[in-house]
Formats: C-alpha cells, structure tokens, sequence
C-alpha cells in the first residue's frame, strides 16, 4: 500500500473495509475524505474492477484494491463465493497492515454483516471495530433471493447478524427504521448511531452547473440515477411513461437512465411493446462526479422503488440528490418517504401503479406553482439533513471510539 504521508496524520491511521468499488460508494467516499479532511491517515480496502491499479489514492485516502469483482445480478452461489474470496482477502490485507500501521480504528460496512469478522484480530487486539449496518441483511436476502428463502436459511441469516452485532464496538445505521429494527432486536439504545446516507451539498450544488428551465426545450425530461435492478421497478415507470404519451400524445417526454444491473436487458427487451423505444435511453453506470449534471439536464428526478420487507426499511439516497439540484421528485410511497423528507415535498405514486406514476406526471406538468413549491420544500429539507452536517456527527463518533 502506498505509504501515508509524513506529519500528524500518519499518527492517526484508520481502515475501511467495503465489499464495493470505493469510487463507486457514495457513502464510504464521503466517510473516508471527511476524516482524511479532519487528519486522519485513511486505508480503504475495497474490489478492484478489471484493468485496475491494485493501489491508489484519492482525495487524501488510500485505496488497496483487491483482487474480487463484483457479480451483479449473479446467482447466491456465485454471490457467496464473491463474499467468501473477498473476506479472505481483506482479512489477510488488513492483517498485514496493521503490523505497520497500528490502526487506532477499523470500520466495516455491510453487506455482507458477516465481513466484520475480517477484522476480528484487530478486534481481540483491541482495536475499535465499527459496524456500519446500510441495510438489514435478512431482509435484503428475502427480497433478492426468493426462492433461496427458507426457514433454515432465514435462521441463519438472523444468527450471523447477531454475532455480526456482538463482535462490534459499535453500530452506525442509515436511517431511524434500521435503528429501530436493531433495537427491536435487543441491541442497547447506546450501541446504535444513526449517520443519515444524505448527500453533500458541495458536490451536488445546482448553482455550478447550468441552469434548466422546466421543459426549456419542450421535452419533459426524466432522469434516475441508480441501480438497474428488481429492487427498482423501472419497468413501472417505463409503463408510466407509456401511458402518459398515450395520453397526451402531444407531450415529449424522455427518460434518461443512468446505473447499471442486471435488469437491464429485461428493460430493453420491453421497451418495443410498450412503444417508448425511441424516448428511453441506457446510459450505463458514470462517475459519481458526473451525475449532478445529468441531474441538472433533467426536468424530474424519479425514484421507482418497489415495496417489500426489505425496502420498507430504506430510503433511496437519489430522492435527496435529486432535491439538492431542485427537480421535482417522483417517487413510490415508501414509509420513510413521508417521515424522513414530508409528503408535502414530493410527488408520491403507489408502488407498482402506472397508472399513478403517469397521473403524478402529468401534475408536476400542468401545476407549475405546485411544482415550485414542493421541489423548494425538498430542497430546504435536504440541507438541513445534507452530509455537511452528518459529517461531524460521524467525526465524533470517530473520535470517541478511536483508539487513544
């Protein structure tokens, strides 16, 4: 790994460990340069893509790479084995650096739960382990392998958690739902911090990209920006696309979809019956860097999420980056929707309604005041939960754990 530089942060050495592609986790990202920005020498262990340096540095952070790619849209053998190949290897690359290193703190993020236990000999070296819980893992299990899902399995999922929580110093989730499912579970109030997956406003900041009016060319244009699977029923919102021009024939309407998945090819293979083959464009995944100005090129950021155990416990970070570069927001009517951002602040469809995902279309359309008004709610919301202020909650909690 590439030697932090001499002076006082090298005296504060911390690692993140992340089953992703860190230039691609807009959440470790953020941690990992906030505490580079607050001093702290930062190692990420992380995939590696194809074709890529094994290490680098970015904004202040040290990036090992190692040598496990991600299988998206695989069958569970093959995302087990993934899982297996990539423990081992951040297991034996943390190891390996904390002989020199002698880090004051090590951070996992899930999924999967079980990766923390990488970091165990740290742990029982005493070294400071945090878990960082973005989504509840049985549940996630259930909703992307159904047919895996069984009592047995369930049991199991349930028991690595469980000893997944036990092995950790401390627990940081994404939002109150999850915190309040750990605590459910019997995990101590004070063992939970909730570090809220908002964006940062100095990355996402309409005021450095160029300005769009609302349809500037006559074209209504929609963007996502996200994963390209199940989770996300794009295939509902291809549907209201269609019937929205069925409606109005005379309305141009064009959905611009950026992210990558493994329902793509379902997507495509719609989009001839359904008639929007010439108004739907796949992008493909781009730089985290380059989304604000998709945004910022669009009319109405849409986030079709589909409801299930799983989701009913999420928030789609999209909703709040959308409402940064003020667009309206169109999104399914997930619970923490309403108690995170208010129900006053975007248009809310039922889940997997077409129907009501053309008719909310249609409104942000005709009813400009309306339009102005919640995107500029959303907006005011979305700054006062923005990363700007996340940031020194988590550096505290950092501190307050870090090893002295």
């Amino acid at each position: 790994m590439t030697a932090p530089a001499a002076g006082a942060s090298a005296a504060r050495p911390v690692a993140l460990v992340s089953h992703s592609y860190y230039e691609e986790d807009p959440r470790v990202r953020r941690q990992a340069e906030a505490l580079a920005a607050a001093g702290w020498s930062v190692d990420v262990f992380a995939l590696r893509r194809a074709g890529e340096a094994p290490r680098g540095e970015l904004q202040g952070v040290h990036v090992e790479r190692l040598d496990v790619r991600r299988h998206q849209g695989a069958g569970l053998a093959t995302y087990l084995a993934e899982y297996g190949a990539f423990f081992a290897r951040a297991a034996a690359a943390l190891a390996h650096a904390q002989h020199r290193r002698h880090y004051r703190l090590v951070q996992v993020a899930t999924i999967p739960d079980w990766l923390v236990f990488a970091a165990l000999p740290e742990r029982l070296a005493g070294v400071p382990l945090l878990l960082d819980l973005h989504e509840a893992m049985p549940e996630f299990f259930r909703s992307r392998f159904p047919r895996a899902a069984n009592p047995v399995a369930g049991g199991l999922l349930r028991l690595q958690e469980r000893l997944s929580i036990a092995a950790a110093t401390h627990l940081l989730t994404v939002n109150e739902a999850l915190r309040d499912r750990l605590l459910g579970l019997g995990v101590p109030e004070e063992r939970v911090s909730v570090i809220r997956n908002s964006p940062a406003l100095a990355r996402f900041d309409r005021a450095a990209q160029p300005v769009r009016g609302f349809m500037a060319d006559g074209t209504l244009r929609l963007v996502y920006a996200g994963a390209v699977t199940p989770m996300y029923e794009l295939d509902v919102a291809l549907d209201g696309v269609a019937r929205l021009r069925r409606q109005q024939p005379t309305l141009a309407v064009r959905l611009e979809i950026y992210g990558r998945g493994d329902s793509q090819s379902t997507l495509e293979a719609a989009l001839e019956r359904l008639g929007v083959a010439d108004a739907v464009t796949f992008h493909g995944r781009i730089p985290i860097e380059d989304v604000p100005a998709a945004i910022a090129a669009a009319d109405v950021g849409v986030a079709p999420t589909r409801r299930d155990p799983f989701t009913e416990m999420s928030l789609s970070t999209k909703i709040f980056e959308y409402a940064a570069m003020g667009k309206p927001i169109l999104c399914s009517d997930l619970p923490l929707v309403g108690r995170t951002l208010g129900t006053d602040a975007a248009w809310i469809y039922p889940a997997g309604d077409a129907e009501g995902f053309a008719a909310a279309l249609a409104s942000i359309v005709d009813d400009r005041a309306e339009r102005e008004a919640r995107a500029e709610r959303a907006l005011a919301r979305t700054r006062e939960l923005a990363w700007e202020h996340e940031a020194g909650r988590y550096l505290d909690l950092v501190e307050r754990f870090a090893r002295a």
